[in-house]
């Protein structure tokens, strides 16, 4: 009987290899990510850097983006890898724009080692300004 990969298991193999597809040449910090749409598809994403800094974009918000151009509205969870020893979370910017699309998503950050982290979005930007302050 073939062994049934779990969608968590699934969203952590995307992130480690989008993190092969980034470009990072200033940081020389590479990041992969991937992200669970409601749809239950997932979208990868790698940070892409630029010479004039503020023109960076990380790798979590390259994959919400993708999810969001394909028409995904809800986002349940997001894995984030980088290879290093200890795991990464997700910048203050890339957690608002989680929050946008997933105010309650699980937030898995792995690395090189055994260490992880889990945390929901909402217990890594609590009080979080969102959709529902525009109406």
């Amino acid at each position: 009987m073939p062994r049934k990969i779990s969608p968590l298991s699934a969203l952590i193999r995307t992130a480690r290899a989008a993190v092969k597809k980034s470009y990072a040449p200033y940081s020389k910090f590479p990041v992969g990510a991937a992200v669970l749409a409601g749809s239950g598809k997932i979208y990868a994403g790698c940070n892409v850097e630029n010479a004039s800094y503020g023109l960076c974009n990380c790798a979590e918000r390259s994959a919400i983006f993708a999810a969001a151009s394909a028409g995904e509205r809800v986002i349940r969870a997001v894995a984030i890898y980088t290879p290093t020893a200890t795991p990464t979370a997700p910048c203050g910017a890339c957690r608002q724009v989680i929050n946008e699309f997933g105010p309650t998503a699980l937030v898995v950050s792995v690395c090189d080692s055994a260490e992880r982290t889990e945390a929901t979005l909402d217990q890594l930007l609590p009080a979080a300004f969102g959709p529902a302050n525009l109406r």
